[in-house]
Formats: C-alpha cells, sequence, structure tokens
C-alpha cells in the first residue's frame, strides 16, 4: 500500500511548480478567509478594474492614449455609480419598504385563499395541513419582520461602511486601471522564472474568465432592464424590484430562474388574482427568460468553456455557501480555474508514455 501511495505522489507530485502552484493557491485561499472582510473593498475594486479593463483595450487599440482611455472608461464608472446611487437604489428601497408594509395584506388574502382549498379538495388539503403552513408562513414572516428591525437599529453603522466604500472603491479602481498592468509585473517578479504550468493555467483562464465575467454582467443589465420595462408597460407593482431580482437571479445557472418566479407570481396574483393580467405577466416573464436561456446566452459565452451542468450545480452550491453572493458570482470562473489546474498538471514520463502507447 505504501509503494502504491508513493508512486503516485511521484507521478503528480514530483514537479517544483506543482508545489509552487499548490503554495500560491493555500496562500490566496487563507488571505481570502481571514482578511476578506477587511479587503472586501480591495477585492471589489479589482473585480470592477477587471471588468471596465477590456474597454480600455479596446480604446488603446484604436490609438487612443492610456491615460486618455483609463479618464474616459473611469468617467463613465463613476457616471453609472452616481445613477445607480441617486436613481435606481432610491427607487428599489421604496418599492422594498412598500412591499414589506403591504406584507400583512397579501397574508390575509393568501389564508383566505388557503383556507378554502380543504372546502372544495377535502381529499387533497386537510384543515390541520393548512393550518401547519399557514403557522409556518406566519413564523418566518416573524423571522423577517425581526431582521428588518435589526438591520434599521444598526443602519448608522451600515451607513458609515457604505459612505467609506464610495470613496475608497472609486479611487482604488482609477489606480488599479492605470497601473494594473505595472502591478501585475511586480507581483510576478517575485515568481521563479520557470514558470511553464502557471504560464498554461493563466493563459487558459485570462480569456475565458474576462469573456465569462464581462457576459455575466452584460447579461444581468439586459435581463433585468428588459424585465423591468415589461413589468412597467404590464402595469405591476414593484417593477424595479423584480427587475434587479430577476437580473440577478442568472447568476445562479439552472436554479435562479426557477426560484425567482414565485415572487413574481405571488406578485402578480396578489394585484390582479386569476385574471387575464396575471397570465400576460407570466406569458412576458416565460418569453424573458426562453430569449435569455436560447438566445443571450449563447451570444455572450460563445467562447466560454464548457462545463456539465452537474459540475455548474455543484460549483454554485459549494462556492456560494463559502463566499456568498462573490461565490456564487465566480463559481464557474473558480471551475474553469480548478479545471484547467487539472489540465495543466504535469505528469511522469511513466504515464506519459502509457497514454501515448495507448493511442
Amino acid at each position: 500500500m505504501r509503494k502504491i501511495f508513493s508512486k503516485w505522489i511521484d507521478n503528480y507530485f514530483s514537479n517544483e511548480e506543482v508545489m509552487l502552484l499548490l503554495v500560491l493557491l493555500a496562500a490566496a485561499l487563507s488571505v481570502i478567509l481571514y482578511l476578506g472582510q477587511t479587503l472586501t473593498p480591495v477585492f471589489t475594486s479589482i473585480i470592477l478594474a477587471f471588468l471596465m479593463q477590456g474597454m480600455i483595450i479596446w480604446l488603446k487599440d484604436r490609438n487612443v492614449p492610456h491615460f486618455t482611455s483609463v479618464l474616459m472608461v473611469f468617467t463613465l464608472f463613476v457616471g453609472i455609480l452616481l445613477s445607480l446611487m441617486l436613481f435606481i437604489m432610491p427607487l428599489v428601497w421604496k418599492q422594498s419598504v412598500n412591499l414589506f408594509n403591504e406584507l400583512p395584506r397579501m397574508v390575509a388574502q393568501a389564508k383566505s385563499v388557503l383556507l378554502l382549498l380543504p372546502q372544495q379538495y377535502p381529499d387533497v388539503f386537510s384543515e390541520q395541513l393548512i393550518t401547519q403552513i399557514i403557522d409556518l408562513a406566519t413564523a418566518e414572516l416573524s423571522q423577517l419582520g425581526q431582521l428588518v428591525v435589526t438591520y434599521s437599529l444598526n443602519s448608522i453603522a451600515g451607513l458609515v461602511a457604505l459612505l467609506i466604500y464610495v470613496v475608497l472603491v472609486p479611487i482604488l479602481v482609477f489606480f488599479f486601471l492605470k497601473d494594473g498592468s505595472s502591478l501585475v509585473n511586480w507581483w510576478v517578479s517575485f515568481l521563479p522564472q520557470k514558470k511553464e504550468m502557471l504560464s498554461q493555467v493563466w493563459a487558459e483562464m485570462d480569456q475565458q474568465i474576462a469573456n465569462y465575467v464581462r457576459g455575466k454582467v452584460i447579461e444581468i443589465v439586459i435581463v433585468g432592464s428588459t424585465t423591468y420595462l415589461a413589468f412597467v408597460l404590464l402595469g405591476i407593482n414593484y417593477a424595479a424590484l423584480l427587475g434587479i431580482i430577476v437580473g440577478l437571479s442568472v447568476l445562479i445557472p439552472y436554479i435562479g430562474a426557477a426560484l425567482v418566479t414565485l415572487p413574481v407570481a405571488l406578485i402578480g396574483f396578489f394585484q390582479w388574482g386569476w385574471t387575464n393580467e396575471f397570465w400576460y405577466l407570466m406569458l412576458a416573464y416565460g418569453i424573458i427568460q426562453a430569449l435569455d436561456g436560447n438566445v443571450l446566452v449563447p451570444l455572450l459565452f460563445s467562447e466560454a468553456v464548457n462545463l456539465h451542468p452537474v459540475s455548474i450545480i455543484i460549483a454554485v452550491l459549494i462556492f456560494g455557501s463559502v463566499w456568498g453572493f462573490w461565490g456564487v458570482f465566480f463559481a464557474i470562473p473558480l471551475a474553469t480555474l480548478i479545471k484547467a489546474i487539472l489540465n495543466a498538471w504535469p505528469k511522469s514520463h511513466s504515464i506519459i508514455k502509457a497514454e501515448a502507447e495507448s493511442s
């Protein structure tokens, strides 16, 4: 047994680049786990700068100087940030407060509908089952109310943190855009000269992650804005709130669209009941989801890596449970990174020889 284990170690861990890669991954994981909350503004700034790097490259390819390109892209970023803070977020917050205030009426309406089920379908629904469902829903709403109260009591500290982020993140984004290449070269200078494996992993990941992350942001914007416009035309309440929820749902492949269907259907039902307006709403929502899955996604992610759906779902569950929102957002790139490492992992001469003989 020890001989088998030793042979396995020699086959897969004898290369010094493997140890270097493992050390780098362990160091990065340790920084994220122990300093992740402290360095959140830095990580956020790096991600935002990475998203905007493509526009800077596009401008530089058209003979625009680097600093001018940075100023143009950064000005656009600040404009979008101010629009979010001054127009979109206040509207979403107002609709969220209105929705929370309407919850008691919705709960009462839902109770009246549920209490009719034992009379109409006595063989399927019992009064005890309906009572348990109502009690469970009431308890969940009570916990939600306590959460909102707790958040409001901590709003001053949250507001101070938000102001710090609003000032600090744009400053960091500007310097990452301006000096990103020199910073990367400085970090790379500490690595050994021999780094073929790292270069292979980086070459495989760079373009694919860029395509995925930027494509995902574009998908969120298109799906969210289209949903908002459609819901406004249909006259449903809380159109901005639902538009953001539907837009963010594309972060979770195969699951997000199914989960977000419930709040859309519930708000439509409480507003209109089983009327034609409700079915028009669900038809419009279904068309948006169909166009997203069959038209928008193939256009945006034609160059993205091909991962099995099971791998994607597992990655979303694992990384989402560890890092929350950012874990869900980067689940597919992280899964791609693991795949790239496995593809670049050096093999011993005996394994290479066996593969050559078998082919």
